[in-house]
């Protein structure tokens, strides 16, 4: 047929023609505010992009093969230990991560690095030739390292049939602890014998790492992520060449690590730049370029303790993420980790995310999914320009370690952290279960009775830098409903009235926004029916015995403009006169600010006001 008109009824679509039709949709409203978003590098977010017919493919160490679902080895007792580790390999883990204590991710736990016994007994039952294993970073790396090459001698198991990743970064350990017992170049010139060392044991490697976590955690963006990743390659390459390792076994003796978050787009094309930086990285050297050996973890930053069961939403599209991004390796976090040590369930929980993604979902018999997605291609590319460039600025400034010992890296860091807390404090980044949505009713979940160690001090070096602190984004929030825990326990729970003037019907969704604004602090809203009187106007009478019965401190008002124009000074006079301690308003009071001020109205809360600042105040209150 040559009339494809009653086969195929729509006539073709393209870009321009979709872009019309969004723009009559959104009534007048601007395109970029409303469709086009931003990464915290600045990369604009388009909402719809071309294939890319010709995108050449990004391809593993392992390409078409599965990614190894990897597990944390931190219980601080060995036979405890063992027996999780034990459970989770029976259970569909592919490889063990060595926490110790100490280490970047311990939290105050971690297995003790007391002798090689204690090792053999925290991994009791376990084949290490059947298993690959990661000894996380950790400031006792050599001796971690030589404690897991011993216990190898001691099960008569030869080390170059073992998958063994060491883990050794030092760079990591000043930009974390913000010391160094020693110059970088008497360190940079340990590098070859420590890989020497090892590689005489008759291990293959790799021997250290380049973990752009701890930028991740710092409150870095991606591409300064990225950033760390190449500048500590580079750095490590350098002294292991000028240590006599040639420069391709050089590369071999290195492994990387990217934080993996929620967020899918970016995550994706993170892991998918990782591999094309190094690789332009390799031919700048004249070699030809292989895959590097790239581990994924879900993001510490990204954990809330407020809600955690939400945390298997964010687990689950992070490990989503890292396995459509080409990880060969995936550590998902228990949900709880953020309240203290996982259990078998949130162990359970975060290796069947993956497993199902796997065995379900079939993720891993694709070779980069990504390639050819407009989306994906395109944030690749512009990340990878965004990395370079952060990673060219760092060499300028001598390269990674002089970059720290300056602190230019870090106030670059810092002032991305800022923006994004700002985001937070002003619901522009919403976090689901804490500062949205928050559910004061929770049942904390459940984790190991097992307290954290305080960490081990830090002692005194010749190079000291300002070090990079590991954060989580929910903190702000989770301050404030520990305080409201607090004021609870000791018999004063921290309340709100929220004020209806009129029908509550008229206002629900301010209603619902002043309860979830002040519940994100831990603040409990109180609630009434309304107090409308037959022809809608408020019985102040009524109002102000609901306030006076319900026992809270603060009381907010909540009604239309008109109504906050006819009776909102009033009913603040009437607030006040009950013994409200502070009277808020929800919405904007534009002309009638002045007179509600004088009325008792102590403050507004509005959209994309600083909840953080509004509900300290609230609670300054409630402390005066």
């Amino acid at each position: 047929m040559a009339d494809t008109r009653l086969t195929n009824p729509f006539p073709p679509a393209d870009e321009a023609a979709w872009r019309a039709a969004a723009i009559r949709a959104l009534k007048g409203a601007d395109f970029e505010k409303k469709l086009v978003s931003r990464s915290a590098d600045g990369i604009a977010i388009q909402p719809l992009y071309p294939r890319r017919p010709d995108a050449a493919l990004v391809a593993g160490a392992a390409a078409g093969s599965r990614w190894r679902i990897m597990q944390r080895v931190d219980h601080p007792q060995p036979h405890h230990a063992a027996e999780l580790a034990l459970a989770d390999l029976g259970g569909g883990a592919d490889g063990l991560a060595l926490v110790f204590h100490g280490s970047a991710g311990a939290r105050g736990f971690g297995l003790p690095t007391t002798d090689a016994a204690t090792l053999d007994a925290a991994l009791a039952g376990v084949a290490l030739d059947l298993v690959d294993i990661r000894l996380e970073p950790s400031p006792q790396a050599r001796i971690t390292g030589r404690l897991f090459a011993e216990m190898v001698k001691r099960r008569k198991l030869a080390p170059g049939e073992l998958r063994v990743d060491f883990g050794i970064d030092l760079i990591g350990l000043l930009a974390r602890s913000g010391v160094w017992m020693a110059p970088w170049p008497d360190i940079a010139r340990r590098l070859a014998d420590l890989c020497a060392e090892f590689a005489g044991h008759g291990f293959n490697g790799p021997f250290f790492s380049c973990d752009g976590r701890l930028v991740h955690e710092a409150g870095g963006s991606e591409a300064q992520e990225l950033a760390w990743a190449l500048a500590t390659a580079v750095c490590q390459v350098r002294a292991l060449e000028a240590g006599g390792v040639p420069l391709d076994k050089a590369f071999a003796a290195l492994s990387f690590m990217l934080a993996i978050d929620a967020d899918q787009f970016i995550a994706i094309a993170k892991l998918r730049a990782l591999r094309v930086l190094m690789n332009r990285v390799q031919e700048a050297c004249k070699l030809d370029p292989q895959p590097v050996r790239l581990h994924a973890e879900t993001a510490w930053r990204m954990l809330t303790r407020t809600d955690s069961p939400v945390n298997m939403l964010r687990n689950a599209i992070a490990a989503f993420s890292a396995g459509v991004g080409g990880a060969d390796g995936v550590a998902v976090l228990p949900h709880t980790a953020a309240r203290g040590l996982g259990d078998g369930f949130a162990r359970r929980i975060a290796r069947n995310t993956q497993a199902v993604l796997m065995e379900e979902s079939h993720l891993w018999r694709v070779v980069d999914p990504a390639a050819g997605a407009g989306g994906f291609e395109a944030l690749t590319d512009q990340l990878c320009e965004r990395a370079w460039a952060e990673f060219q600025q760092i060499e300028r400034e001598g390269g990674i370690v002089a970059s720290l010992r300056a602190g230019a890296l870090q106030s670059r860091i810092a002032a991305v952290k800022t923006r994004r807390e700002k985001d937070i404090a002003t619901g522009r980044m919403p976090l689901t279960g804490t500062s949205a949505f928050p559910n004061l009713a929770e049942r904390g979940e459940a984790v190991l009775d097992i307290a954290p160690s305080a960490p081990r001090a830090v002692g005194s070096g010749p190079v000291t830098i300002t070090p990079l602190v590991p954060h989580r984004l929910s903190e702000g929030f989770e301050a404030l409903r520990e305080r409201a825990d607090d004021l609870r326990r000791s018999g004063r729970p921290p309340r709100l009235f929220v004020a209806v003037l009129g029908r509550a019907s008229d206002v629900a969704a301010r209603i619902g926004f002043t309860r979830g604004f002040f519940e994100a602090g831990g603040i409990e809203a109180i609630v009434p029916d309304g107090f409308a009187e037959a022809d809608g106007s408020t019985d102040l009478v009524a109002l102000t015995d609901a306030y006076k019965a319900s026992g809270a401190g603060l009381a907010c008002l909540c009604g239309t403009d008109e109504r906050y124009a006819s009776e909102g000074a009033g009913a603040a006079m009437a607030l006040g006169a009950s013994g409200a301690n502070s009277v808020w308003l929800a919405g904007r009071p534009g002309e009638l600010e002045a007179g509600l001020r004088a009325a008792g109205v102590g403050g507004f809360i509005v959209a994309g006001c600083d909840m953080l600042d509004t509900l300290k105040e609230a609670f300054d209150v409630i402390a005066a």
